[in-house]
């Protein structure tokens, strides 16, 4: 019997989620999105879970959107495309203070993770990428958390680029509040940020989230929509075929020769 997409165990107050399928190094598919929107509707009614920590399994955070699940019609990758900004404006909003704790592979929609909880950290052997461009696919969802985390400049470069930013750089950009150098030490970090947050009321903790999100909106009126039928517009395109193509061969496209 298969395990589960998504690992939940509770420690007290805290929840521990670990995204689950590394072989596909967590890739964004077989069940993990629905399973994520199942935990979070759960967590939003939770008035006794105090934080939330998402890790990945197997040395590695998210892949991201698992390619081999590209393959539907435009429409199809719209409504996706939809569905993973929802759940990524879901997760920023639950009531628990959500941490990110990223070890491995943080690449295109694993990023959207990173940045929508509220604190992240990293061990040294994290790697950042927002690749898309060089798949022939668009960052749709995941351009706003990058913004509000690292602010547009950063964002700008890291997704028109699409190269692979490590975990010093990551640091530095405010990518990720901090940098540990092992698994060890990123324990260390969650450990130490758990006790720190735990020390503010629940309430207060929740209202004040909501406060930071009432501070502005995530983007303009009508942005998921735009993004979503832009994914939909190249994921069906021949950039699209090429790039992954080119990405499972291990070969450059052929607009990069």
């Amino acid at each position: 019997m298969s395990e589960p997409p998504v690992l939940v165990a509770r420690e007290g107050a805290v929840v521990h989620v670990t995204l689950n399928r590394p072989a596909r190094r967590n890739a964004i598919g077989g069940g993990m999105g629905e399973a994520l929107d199942a935990l979070v509707a759960e967590l939003r009614a939770d008035a006794t879970a105090r934080a939330v920590v998402l890790r990945g399994a197997g040395g590695h955070f998210c892949a991201g959107l698992d390619l081999a699940e590209v393959a539907a019609t435009p429409g199809e990758q719209e409504a996706r495309n939809r569905a993973v900004g929802a759940r990524y404006l879901a997760l920023s909003e639950l009531p628990q203070v959500v941490i990110a704790a990223v070890e491995g592979a943080a690449h295109a929609g694993g990023i959207g993770f990173v940045c929508c909880a509220d604190i992240a950290f990293c061990a040294a052997d994290a790697r950042f990428a927002a690749p898309e461009v060089r798949r022939g696919l668009v960052p749709a969802q995941i351009l706003p958390w990058l913004v509000r985390r690292m602010g547009r400049a950063q964002a700008t470069r890291l997704v028109l680029e699409g190269a692979v930013v490590d975990a010093a750089q990551a640091a530095r950009i405010g990518l990720v509040h901090a940098m540990a150098p092992d698994r060890e030490g990123l324990d260390a970090l969650v450990a130490a940020c758990l006790r720190e947050v735990t020390q503010g009321a629940p309430r207060a903790l929740a209202e004040t989230k909501a406060l930071l999100s009432a501070l502005g909106a995530l983007a303009p009126e009508g942005y998921g929509a735009a993004a979503a039928a832009a994914f939909g517009r190249t994921a069906g395109g021949e950039e699209a075929r090429e790039g992954i193509a080119a990405f499972r061969g291990k070969r450059a496209p052929a607009w990069a020769r």
